[in-house]
């Protein structure tokens, strides 16, 4: 016999305007719609969410762990990517 699965999607929420979207978790679901509305029912119970995405699971390219000094090694040596490169006025604040 041969086994049907539904698709995984992850869902990103963002709590209010001007935040990023974050993991919220995983869910099954057959199609985008469905995805959206079950991750609605599941993660913004209590009304936290401004906006949902839910994206096929396996549409998500990662890089991986491994590859880390590959990845991000290149960036050391750029010390004005660093926020410690500049300084801040008093005036300013938190950044």
């Amino acid at each position: 016999m041969t086994e049907v699965t539904t698709p995984l999607w992850e869902v990103f929420i963002r709590a209010r305007n001007g935040l990023s979207h974050k993991h919220a978790g995983s869910i099954h679901a057959a199609d985008s719609e469905m995805a959206l509305q079950a991750a609605r029912d599941v993660y913004t119970r209590r009304g936290e969410g401004q906006s949902v995405w839910v994206v096929r699971s396996s549409d998500i390219v990662a890089s991986d762990p491994v590859d880390k000094d590959m990845m991000f090694e290149p960036t050391a040596t750029k010390i004005y990517r660093h926020p410690t490169f500049y300084e801040i006025p008093d005036e300013v604040g938190n950044m």
